[in-house]
């Protein structure tokens, strides 16, 4: 019997035959902790008496979800993490560069093959450089700053294959929305999601990216895309010939198939407050809004402010409408400004952003109140995500967001 991606991951981090359900010890590759926890992670690693960090090179520590502080005791948060920095040596350090899950593969932090872990559950989103990343909680991620290894269990594997070219106004973002509504949010709870087929051999790793992100929506352990070119482009790498052969077997055991014709899939919204409660853009449009976001870890990325900014230009927000557009990174910031998509925002309207968490998170930057509705490109949209409990977050692609910003009311792009 062959084997699926992540059990070629397992198999070659561990050294051992594995198959779905065994519990295996993996070595750890790199590690990421943002802001709003460093603060627990170090006291339970004092706490478990380490004295060292197992590898100071692979623990990585950015600031992006509390930058700027927007409440007194966020800045607790960056000196108990500037203290841990100090004390142990950890050699990667990030202070309001981006969005942490931007950073990690945009650095070059990741590769594929990796095993990785961060303390945030849409760390998910290494795998579209083919990497095994998953969310774990602060107390995991000291014993692992201390002794370098965290076990798991071998998650069996829901193939998704995607053929056919996408439609022009339907994007990745629709494509993972999509099977998020049809799995469930819990309908992949600690599996692994493969994708593949042509259509995700044409997508991006921008694209890509958006699409692990986002896997966690459906309760996903990870999700993965098997390094191709357009991968070791991105990386900076040459692919070795282990990295190469990271596909999965055609004889590999899956738990379920799904499969999707690219050209039938249409521009969908996921709808307040359930990230798997989807449907049609059609269905809702003339939907009044108030506000809409384009950013975050999920499609804050330059492919995404350019598609935004085509259907932007030469427009204007809608009167009475906000446009937040919050860059990924402090890298695509400057793209963005150099190759004038940022321009256009500006001139549309646009109110932009330094590259953060906030708005997504609910802390600064645009938070909402009672009764008001925002088109927002991030990945959830849960009671008081981005506001008050009253307020009704729909998730969209960056094309939907766009023009739904120009005409003050939810539409196809």
């Amino acid at each position: 019997m062959g084997l699926t991606m992540i059990e070629k991951i397992i198999q070659n981090n561990t050294g051992k035959e594995v198959q779905p359900g065994d519990i295996v010890t993996v070595n750890v590759d790199r590690v990421m902790i943002h802001d709003i926890f460093i603060p627990f992670v170090a006291d339970k690693f004092e706490e478990m008496g380490f004295k060292k960090l197992w590898d100071p090179d692979k623990a990585v520590l950015i600031y992006d979800h509390l930058v700027p502080a927007s409440q007194v005791d966020d800045t607790r948060h960056f000196q108990v993490g500037n203290a841990f920095v100090e004390k142990y040596g950890m050699k990667h350090v990030h202070r309001s560069d981006g969005i942490c899950h931007q950073l990690m593969t945009e650095a070059g932090y990741v590769k594929p093959g990796d095993v990785v872990f961060g303390t945030d559950s849409h760390t998910t989103t290494y795998g579209c450089v083919g990497a095994f990343s998953s969310g774990i909680g602060y107390t995991e991620m000291a014993s692992i700053l201390g002794i370098g290894t965290m076990w798991v269990k071998v998650p069996e594997t829901i193939r998704v294959e995607i053929t056919g070219t996408l439609p022009s106004n339907v994007t990745s973002k629709d494509v993972i929305l999509t099977l998020i509504g049809d799995l469930g949010a819990d309908g992949a709870t600690y599996q692994a999601l493969e994708f593949t087929g042509d259509t995700i051999e044409q997508m991006s790793i921008a694209s890509r990216m958006t699409m692990a992100n986002m896997a966690i929506e459906a309760g996903a352990k990870c999700a993965l895309f098997a390094p191709d070119e357009k991968t070791a482009q991105y990386c900076g790498i040459s692919l070795s010939e282990e990295q190469k052969a990271l596909a999965a077997d055609d004889d590999a055991a899956y738990v379920r198939t799904i499969t999707y014709q690219a050209q039938e899939l249409v521009p969908v919204l996921a709808c307040p407050s359930q990230v798997d409660h989807i449907k049609p853009v059609q269905e809702l449009s003339g939907t009044e809004i108030d506000q809409v976001f384009i950013g975050s870890c999920t499609n804050g990325r330059l492919e995404d402010l350019m598609a935004a900014a085509e259907i932007l230009r030469d427009k204007q927000v809608a009167p009475f409408v906000k446009l937040i557009v919050t860059p990924a990174s402090r890298k695509i910031y400057q793209e963005a400004a150099e190759n004038g998509t940022l321009s256009v925002l500006a001139k549309a309207g646009a109110i932009i952003t330094h590259p953060g968490c906030g708005l997504c998170c609910g802390r600064t930057g645009g938070i909402l109140t009672d009764g008001e509705r925002v088109v927002a490109t991030n990945n959830r949209n849960f009671l008081g995500r981005m506001g008050t409990s009253k307020v009704e977050i729909f998730l969209a692609s960056p094309k939907t967001a766009a023009a739904s910003a120009v005409a003050g009311r939810i539409t196809e792009a």
